[in-house]
């Protein structure tokens, strides 16, 4: 089979998943189409004359960023992720496993619909109570649920994403053309790629997320991979899920949340919703560290915002990494 992508020959798909028996009998593959924009792996939608179902497949390299080398095994972790969860109320908020194949480090999973991600809160500029809640309690739910001895530390994408959060957008020479993004947005960021006191903590929260800890961490817990469709709010991409410190996902979300809205006091409003022990100094490390790297890193957001606006956050940051 190998890789998969929309111009897999149809007959060649529907073989492939017929020798798996992942089709009913009469079942016949009518299209293939690009559900999103994947930003790690090779995601499709296939059409059968009976339903639709998501084929996902991990690449030896990030989808979005193909000179950026990635560990194939992550499909394995999304797979464990929605099996550690799937025993208790997280499962009714996560897509369900029809499939998986180790060889071709590929999943089938439930088809969730024609869902929206929630990235337009960049856009909108802010979001609702209702949904933050709910987004916090969710997220409650899977720190409160026991990970398998058996889990993958997954340091491989760990090690990936350390770099990516913690240590490239606060090298001054990092070969981000900063300026391509927006012009002056590289000279806005040598300031604090050159704040020595910052990277003191950055370098300390960085160690933590590569140390060993006790809660099952979603890994990325960010508007990308929020999905709403009608009522109905749910949780994907868990590539990056490790046992770790629930402080980790709750400071990523309340960046975002904060880079959305341009409001810091959704930190503590997050801090005090969330049904469990979480450190609020470690959890605005994080936060601020996210925005930074957001702001001044490769993985950029969707953002419309002015370079006087991005000054403002990256300020805000600041503070929240230097949180006493």
């Amino acid at each position: 089979m190998t890789a998969i992508d929309t111009n897999t020959p149809l007959e060649e798909l529907q073989n492939y998943l017929q020798s798996k028996e992942w089709l009913n009998t009469s079942e016949k593959i009518t299209a293939v189409e690009k559900p999103g924009d994947g930003n790690m792996n090779v995601v499709l939608r296939v059409i059968t004359d009976q339903r639709t179902f998501i084929l996902k497949q991990s690449r030896p390299y990030v989808q979005k960023y193909q000179q950026i080398k990635a560990p194939l095994d992550r499909i394995a972790v999304e797979k464990k992720f929605y099996q550690a969860v799937r025993d208790n109320a997280v499962h009714a908020h996560v897509p369900k496993i029809i499939g998986f194949d180790a060889a071709e480090n590929l999943l089938l999973l439930e088809d969730l619909g024609h869902c929206e991600d929630m990235t337009y809160i960049y856009k909108k500029q802010c979001i609702s109570n209702r949904q933050l809640d709910r987004l916090i309690f969710i997220l409650g739910l899977i720190h409160r649920k026991e990970a398998p001895s058996s889990f993958p530390e997954n340091m491989e994408m760990r090690q990936l994403n350390h770099q990516h959060v913690f240590e490239l957008p606060f090298l001054e020479d990092n070969g981000f053309q900063l300026d391509d993004i927006q012009y002056g947005l590289q000279e806005l960021s040598l300031q604090f790629k050159k704040d020595k006191k910052i990277k003191k903590v950055i370098k300390k929260v960085g160690k933590k997320y590569l140390s060993p800890g006790n809660t099952l961490l979603h890994g990325d817990y960010y508007p990308g991979s929020w999905m709403t469709e009608a009522d109905n709010l749910y949780i994907i991409d868990p590539e990056f899920g490790f046992v770790g410190f629930p402080e980790f996902d709750l400071g990523v979300m309340a960046a975002h949340i904060i880079i959305a809205t341009g409001k810091k006091g959704y930190l503590k409003r997050i801090h005090t919703a969330y049904q469990g022990d979480a450190d609020l100094k470690l959890m605005s490390q994080v936060a601020g560290i996210e925005i930074m790297r957001r702001l001044i890193g490769l993985a950029q957001l969707p953002l419309e915002k002015s370079l006087k606006e991005k000054s403002k956050l990256l300020k805000k940051a600041r503070k929240l990494i230097l949180a006493s």
